[in-house]
């Protein structure tokens, strides 16, 4: 019984220590990867406002990397920097060394009279921005490659400009001009500001822009390899097509006419300028509330 006992207490003891072993590599990888997992937490920067009551301007340009804001009651600007995943391979060797990664963004904001100006000295890897900002700001946001631009909720004049990228405003009011030069553009408006004059483009992607059901526009609209759908009735207008002459014969050159193919229309009667503008994609002007089907 004795022996019998030894035994079973050796028994346990043992597979007590094989759980324990079992983690230990868990452990070390926890431990070695510790650093790595700190390098990669964002920066973050809040910028307190000259004057919290008064609109917010915001510059952010990026050559590579996504820019994301969202408008929330707040007081203030926050942004994160996060230096994106995937850049040259950490295990690379140099006459035998080892590489050590530099996982800063270079994250740089400037503030003065509640005029904010965010840009990173990253060239050769992606930098993602997220900003909070006040709901009534005043955008002006630009990408060159690698990312898209996403705005939420914001009351202001917006400039959106992607090259490389899609740009997706949502829920916003105000003013926009929006440019997707290899994507598509996506805008839903809550309220619009009547007074200023607005554009939509894009190369080789769709515009698809919802207002407000009592817009009242000038509206012009362009696509050289798509269609144009829209809710509103549009009256379009029976003017001759615009004519454009260009005579270089005295230096040489040629005689050309071009027959210029945006149509123009009004709805509601009429009001701010619209202008739409593609070449390898259709045109969508919705009206808020009108289900599939053409149903409201």
């Amino acid at each position: 019984m004795e022996t019998s006992a030894f035994l079973n207490a050796m028994n346990n003891r043992m597979s007590k220590q094989k759980h324990i072993y079992r983690f230990i590599p868990a452990i070390l990888t926890l431990m070695l990867c510790a650093p790595l997992l700190h390098s990669q937490s964002p920066d973050r920067i809040r910028v307190p406002l000259t004057d919290p009551t008064r609109p917010v301007q915001l510059r952010a340009h990026l050559l590579n990397g996504s820019i994301t804001v969202t408008a929330a009651d707040v007081k203030e600007v926050t942004v994160e920097a996060r230096l994106r995943e995937g850049g040259r391979n950490d295990s690379r060797a140099e006459s035998g060394m080892r590489r050590i990664p530099i996982a800063s963004t270079g994250l740089s904001v400037d503030a003065d009279n509640n005029q904010v100006r965010v840009s990173t000295d990253q060239i050769s890897r992606a930098v993602d921005l997220n900003i909070t900002v006040p709901i009534h700001t005043s955008l002006s946001l630009k990408s060159v490659n690698d990312g898209s631009i996403t705005v939420t909720g914001v009351d202001g004049e917006l400039d959106v400009d992607n090259v490389n990228g899609p740009v997706t405003l949502k829920n916003i009011s105000g003013s926009a001009v929006a440019h997707a030069l290899n994507s598509r553009v996506l805008v839903t408006f809550v309220r619009i500001n009547p007074q200023k004059p607005m554009a939509f483009s894009s190369l080789n992607g769709d515009i698809d822009v919802t207002f407000p059901p009592d817009l009242k526009a000038n509206v012009s609209m362009r696509t050289d390899n798509g269609e144009v759908f829209s809710d509103f009735d549009v009256q379009l207008q029976a003017t001759a097509p615009k004519e454009t002459v260009e005579d270089n014969r005295a230096q040489g050159g040629k005689y050309r006419v071009r027959v210029d193919k945006t149509v123009r229309g009004t709805i509601n009667g009429g009001g701010q300028d619209i202008q739409f503008k593609d070449f390898n994609g259709n045109i969508y002007i919705r009206k808020a509330g009108i289900k599939a089907g053409g149903k409201e």
